[in-house]
């Protein structure tokens, strides 16, 4: 099972997750979120882990182009364009600068969930308010299921992960409010609680 802590507010706790057995970190650049970092804070986390494991670069305001070279100038393997401002065309544009994309979607948005179809590598399924620490109806999965390697996320936490894997069987799942204290404070113990439940 591939997990990915996302949101991830230091190099602590990027360590943590690591440490964890944690596949993926992930650090947003989005201000409406609590969990937004500046460009120096994201480099210093990703800089400290980046050999170790996947650094992904979250975004859901920033334009397609300028998210990709801002990805390039960080050092990230990957770039994450969040939710519907992200259009076919954006992910063009965005592989023009930046070889690694995953698209990160809700099934309210009724998306291709053929993963490659916009020419990302992964495709993460959310709840329809990202971040919001809300879980979603997992049984709409029964019927429309995405087709290649696929995260799920959305609600999820230590308590949870295990049976929201065994329901809707995804490639790998995503975590970040589910592991924090408070919103964008990241505890180390959940942190180290999720991977393993989810390892489990």
């Amino acid at each position: 099972m591939f997990v990915k802590v996302c949101g991830l507010d230091s190099v602590a706790n990027a360590r943590v997750a690591l440490e964890s057995g944690a596949d993926a970190i992930g650090v947003v650049m989005s201000p409406r979120s609590p969990r937004h970092l500046e460009f120096g804070t994201a480099a210093e986390i990703l800089a400290a882990v980046r050999d170790d494991v996947e650094t992904v670069l979250v975004v859901r305001e920033m334009p397609a182009t300028e998210a990709a070279e801002a990805a390039a100038r960080l050092g990230a393997d990957v770039l994450q364009l969040h939710g519907g401002r992200y259009a076919r065309e954006d992910f063009a544009r965005a592989l023009e600068v930046f070889p690694r994309l995953w698209r990160a979607t809700s099934l309210t948005a009724d998306p291709d969930l053929r993963v490659g179809a916009w020419g990302e590598e992964r495709l993460l399924l959310d709840a329809p308010r990202a971040g919001s620490g809300e879980r979603w109806d997992l049984s709409a999965l029964t019927t429309r299921r995405p087709e290649g390697e696929w995260l799920l996320a959305g609600g999820l936490a230590p308590g949870n992960v295990a049976e929201a894997i065994a329901s809707a069987r995804p490639w790998g799942v995503d975590v970040s409010s589910g592991v924090e204290s408070g919103p964008g404070v990241k505890d180390p113990e959940l942190i180290r609680a999720f991977v393993a439940a989810a390892r489990a």
